[in-house]
């Protein structure tokens, strides 16, 4: 199997090369018209920043969403449009960036998004919940590990982690791994497919119509961890997280629930 071709998502994806634009927009007019605090800094590094999306009335938790691209490129200003469908449940909801490989390995990443939660969870009283996708699945799954020993784990309600990277051994054998650097050892400690069961809700999603790897990684972390899986029938690797602007999608009723 071409590894490289498999984990690709736009060449396989009809105007799969539009999307990315296609979000800037809808965030940069999302954040226009919304309550927000922009750039809340979590660590010292330029992009250990946090938008921080307040709904209108004292909110009933935070989520937290963490973005996808490989750990090699995107930031949060391509998603601030995905908190809406929180946000209409009366639910703030936090977006953070994070440094990005070959300048840091996807260990330090998880170690800038607990640190990310944990400014969240400071800033917002009440259950914690995360979401994140493809890349951002393996974060937030990564995330219900107890050696984090963070006070924000106690308030930790779901993790829904949506097209997650869920076991990081395939991806050494990819062109990527020239920036992301795995080796045994990190892949061992940082796949979410060798982690303990979490003692919380946790619901894997994943589209219908992805990449097979995909669907494949799935159903290796829900099988993992005895948890439940959704297949988003019609859904690709792009659109299969857009739900979340949506307050009444599956998706949002699920993380919420």
């Amino acid at each position: 199997m071409d590894l490289d071709d498999a984990y690709a998502n736009a060449a396989h994806i009809p105007g799969g090369e539009a999307y990315p634009e296609k979000w800037l927009h809808a965030a940069a007019t999302f954040r226009a018209q919304t309550l927000c605090e922009l750039d809340l800094p979590y660590g010292e590094s330029p992009r250990q920043r946090l938008d921080l999306f307040h709904p209108p009335r004292l909110a009933k938790g935070i989520v937290v969403f963490v973005h996808g691209g490989y750990w090699l490129r995107f930031d949060k200003s391509f998603w601030s449009h995905l908190a809406a469908g929180p946000l209409a449940h009366g639910w703030a909801v936090a977006m953070p960036s994070y440094d990005l490989c070959p300048d840091v390995r996807i260990t330090d990443i998880g170690n800038q998004m607990a640190a990310a939660i944990a400014l969240a969870a400071d800033r917002v009283p009440g259950p914690v919940r995360l979401v994140g996708h493809s890349a951002g699945g393996q974060l937030v799954a990564r995330m219900t590990a107890r050696r984090f020993g963070a006070q924000w784990q106690e308030r930790l309600a779901k993790v829904v982690p949506v097209s997650p990277v869920a076991d990081l051994a395939p991806l050494m054998r990819t062109s990527m791994n020239m920036d992301l650097k795995l080796d045994d050892a990190e892949v061992q400690s940082e796949s979410p497919v060798h982690l303990p069961k979490p003692a919380l809700p946790v619901t894997v999603w994943v589209g219908s119509d992805e990449r097979p790897v995909f669907l494949a990684q799935a159903a290796a972390l829900a099988d993992a961890w005895h948890c439940d899986k959704v297949i988003a029938a019609g859904k690709h690797h792009f659109n299969v997280i857009e739900e979340l602007a949506d307050p009444d999608s599956a998706l949002t009723t699920t993380l919420l629930a």
